[in-house]
């Protein structure tokens, strides 16, 4: 049994057919009863009710958390022992909480007001449903001009046309902007300046519906306005919120490591570093896998030609001693000969789709994502 500054114990029972139902409350107390409806609200959940156990058959067993108040302890003692019940109180000194969250199989105790932001966070998970988290692919690239952010895109727009829920998140905000590579500058939606407030949590739906999308996947960008940097607080709350999602998460990273960017790659599963393969820009690669490997643990090199004598795919990743995660074919066709602009890997046979959807193949196999 933990206290409020732990994690879930364990996962709460899936409701039938996979989905998430409402949180169950069980108390007499009024003043209790209205902290934590307020609580459900600040989380985005609709409660259940009820001075004590459920009459109906499934009420108290499906739920995907039971909040019981302290006063109703006594009353749920006899109810079948599961999990996700937290226990309810109010009275910091009172040692006896314990005892009673023993009495009825609590996963936890917590006194209010000190654990309202656990509550809500845990509230929060069971409104959405936590799942597998994204499988989160950063792109860097090894110097300027590199082509990373044509790859994020690439990566993100076959990932979408595979059905796989896609965030793409622009995090170099130097980068002259993600929605204008892909075409879609004025579609409403919210930029990263937005969400410089952000603190705690992060609903993920909230955070998905509010996004520009674009060749049907979610986009994060920047603006063309004055701010170039995000608190790392909001970083962190924003990716968290991409993550709970599922499905995968893309992000543009740029070649400057600041404590915005550190949390970005603190949540990063798999990074991409996009080398041209010539000396000068294996040397300046050099230093980026340096600084980025200081956080992210798997850094793969993605070669991009043409080749300079003497060098190869092969030797580009041995020289700065990281696996290859394979060759990055050039698309001949972004551009159409209308003046518009195709987003990079648009075309499902052409040469960079392909290399991006046998990345993912092989990297969902890889996290156990499959």
């Amino acid at each position: 049994m933990d206290t409020m500054t732990g994690a879930v114990t364990h996962d709460p029972p899936p409701t039938a057919g996979g989905r998430q139902g409402r949180p169950l409350i069980v108390t007499e107390d009024t003043a209790l009863l209205d902290d934590l409806l307020r609580l459900c609200a600040a989380a985005g959940a609709t409660p259940e009710v009820y001075p004590s156990v459920p009459a109906q058959r499934g009420g108290w067993e499906a739920a995907p958390l039971v909040l019981v108040g302290d006063d109703a302890a006594r009353r749920v003692r006899g109810a079948a022992r599961r999990r996700g019940v937290v226990l309810v109180g109010r009275d910091q000194d009172d040692s006896g909480v314990w005892r009673r969250a023993v009495e009825i199989g609590a996963d936890h105790v917590l006194v209010l007001p000190d654990g309202e932001q656990w509550l809500v966070d845990r509230i929060a998970d069971v409104a959405e449903g936590v799942g597998r988290p994204a499988l989160t692919v950063g792109v860097v690239g090894g110097r300027g001009g590199a082509g990373a952010s044509t790859l994020a895109c690439a990566l993100a727009v076959t990932s979408a046309r595979e059905g796989l829920r896609t965030l793409l998140v622009d995090a170099d905000p130097l980068g002259g902007g993600l929605d204008v590579l892909l075409g879609g500058e004025t579609t409403d939606g919210l930029r990263w300046p937005a969400f410089a407030a952000s603190r705690g949590r992060v609903g993920g739906s909230a955070l998905e519906e509010s996004l520009p999308e674009l060749h049907q996947l979610r986009v994060l960008s920047w603006d063309r306005g004055d701010c170039v940097a995000i608190p790392p607080q909001a970083v962190r709350a924003v990716l968290a919120a991409a993550r709970r999602r599922g499905g995968t998460v893309v992000v543009d990273l740029p070649r400057r490591i600041d404590d915005g960017v550190a949390e970005a790659l603190a949540q990063i599963d798999v990074g991409l570093l996009v080398v041209p393969a010539e000396l000068r820009a294996v040397a300046a690669s050099g230093r980026v896998a340096s600084a980025v490997g200081m956080v992210l643990r798997d850094l793969r090199v993605a070669v991009r030609g043409p080749y300079a004598p003497g060098l190869h795919d092969r030797e580009v990743a041995r020289l700065l001693g990281l696996p290859l995660a394979g060759e990055v074919p050039v698309e001949p066709n972004l551009l159409r000969a209308d003046g518009g602009k195709a987003p990079p890997g648009a075309a499902p046979r052409g040469p960079l789709a392909r290399f991006c959807k046998e990345f993912w193949e092989r990297a969902l196999v890889e996290t156990g994502a499959a």
